[in-house]
């Protein structure tokens, strides 16, 4: 007969392998990091060479916004972002020993895709429209949607980012004049504090 220690350690053994069949354990503090610094550049970007000023023109980024130039920016910064949490992730995970793509990354993948697929449809439609401005509080407010909706399979810190990227999407959704400023904040500086403390919390 097993002693209340030995029950107690099987507890805890089936528990972690239902955590880990579950949630998805390995995304890369840093990675949040270099996300964010990548975001603040191309903010910077966009604003001091390719014209963004949302205070001028708040509807069409700018009167003189270079448009084409502003969404190649926003697809590199959306690229190298993707390829470093890739192969971030995938480092982390090989290094505890994980499949970087199992039953919880799928599912946290899956959950992402729904919202910001349907986000990137609609600032479609609103750019046919002339209403390229709310684009950036809808990243905001998708991505956002993204995060929490993704949560449940990972760091439950995620949920809480979500939370905080909504929240900053709807203040830009009404003070477009400082759209680029909040989406600098959501997209750079939030995931520069995110991934120092998912780095000194779980990465160590």
């Amino acid at each position: 007969m097993k002693s209340p220690q030995d029950i107690s350690r099987d507890i805890d053994q089936i528990r972690s392998i239902m955590e880990r069949s579950t949630k998805f354990p390995s995304l890369a503090g840093w990675a949040g990091v270099m996300a964010g610094s990548y975001a603040l550049a191309g903010a910077a970007a966009a604003h001091f060479l390719f014209g963004f000023r949302p205070e001028q023109d708040p509807a069409r980024i700018g009167p003189d916004a270079d448009l084409g130039s502003i969404g190649l920016t926003a697809a590199a910064v959306l690229l190298l972002s993707v390829l470093t949490a890739v192969l971030l992730t995938k480092r982390k995970a090989d290094r505890q020993g994980e499949s970087m793509w199992n039953t919880a990354s799928r599912q946290l993948l899956s959950h992402m895709a729904v919202p910001l697929v349907t986000g990137g449809v609609l600032i479609v439609i609103l750019h046919m429209y002339g209403l390229t401005g709310l684009a950036v509080p809808l990243t905001l407010i998708f991505y956002g949607l993204a995060l929490f909706s993704a949560g449940r399979f990972t760091f439950r810190e995620i949920r809480i980012m979500g939370v905080l990227q909504l929240l900053l999407g709807l203040i830009a959704s009404v003070q477009l004049e400082y759209s680029l400023i909040l989406w600098g904040s959501g997209f750079g500086l939030l995931h520069i504090l995110y991934g120092a403390l998912m780095y000194h919390r779980y990465d160590r």
